[in-house]
C-alpha cells in the first residue's frame, strides 16, 4: 500500500510548514490518473498525525480530473486512463492535468503548540 508512504510524506511536509502551530485542516489534490486510492489516503492520514502537530486535522481530498490538448487540432480533452486519444483521432497530445498530487492548503493555529514533553522540560 504506497498510499502509506505517500499520506507520511504529506503528513510530514505539512508539519514542517506549520512551524510548531497547531494544523487544523489540511486540503489535499489527489489526479484521478494517479494510482494513488484517495480512500486509503484517508484511512491513513489519521495514524499517520498521531503525536504531530497535525493529530486531530480534518483532512480534505479534491479530485484532479485528466485533461490533455491535442497537439494536432488544439482541443483540449478529458482524460479517463494513461492512452491520450483525441476526438480528432490523434494520440499526440500532451496531458495537462490528472497525475499531480498537491497540497492545496492548510489552516493552522495562531499560536504554536504547546510540545508533548513541556511538562518535563526543565527551565534552564
Amino acid at each position: 500500500m504506497h498510499e502509506l508512504a505517500i499520506t507520511q510524506d504529506i503528513v510530514d511536509t505539512v508539519c514542517d510548514h506549520a512551524a510548531g502551530r497547531q494544523v487544523c485542516h489540511v486540503t489535499v489534490e489527489i489526479g484521478e490518473l494517479t494510482a494513488v486510492v484517495p480512500e486509503a489516503v484517508r484511512f491513513c492520514f489519521g495514524p499517520a498525525t498521531v503525536g504531530t502537530v497535525a493529530q486531530d486535522a480534518s483532512l480534505e481530498l479534491v479530485g484532479v480530473p485528466g485533461v490533455a490538448r491535442c497537439r494536432v487540432c488544439g482541443a483540449e480533452f478529458a482524460v479517463a486512463d494513461p492512452v491520450l486519444l483525441c476526438v480528432c483521432g490523434s494520440v499526440d497530445a500532451d496531458l495537462l492535468s490528472g497525475r499531480e498530487i498537491r497540497i492545496r492548503s492548510m489552516e493552522v493555529s495562531r499560536e504554536c503548540a504547546r510540545p508533548a514533553d513541556a511538562a518535563t522540560i526543565q527551565p534552564a
